[in-house]
C-alpha cells in the first residue's frame, strides 16, 4: 500500500480513469456490433458518424491505438458500401 499522500491520490484517480475508459470502450464496441448487425443501408449510414466519433475519441485518449481506430472505421465504411 502507498505511504505518500500523492501516491494514494494517484491510485484513486487511476481507478476512476480505468473505469471511465472501460465504460467508453465497451460502449463503443457495442455500437460497432449494432452497426455491423444493421441490415439496411440507411440505418447504417445514420449510425456510422456516431460510431466513428466514438472510435476517434478512444484513439485520442489512447484507449485504443490510432491505427486500430483507422482500421475499424475503414472496415465499417467498406461494410456500409457493400450493402
Amino acid at each position: 500500500m502507498a505511504n505518500h499522500k500523492s501516491a494514494k491520490k494517484r491510485i484513486r484517480s487511476n481507478d476512476v480513469k480505468r473505469l471511465r475508459n472501460k465504460y467508453q470502450h465497451k460502449t463503443t464496441r457495442n455500437a460497432v456490433r449494432k452497426l455491423r448487425a444493421s441490415e439496411n443501408k440507411s440505418d447504417a449510414e445514420k449510425l456510422f458518424p456516431v460510431v466513428a466519433t466514438m472510435i476517434d475519441k478512444l484513439a485520442k485518449t489512447k484507449v485504443i491505438h490510432s491505427n486500430k481506430a483507422d482500421n475499424l472505421k475503414s472496415g465499417l465504411q467498406l461494410l456500409i458500401n457493400k450493402m
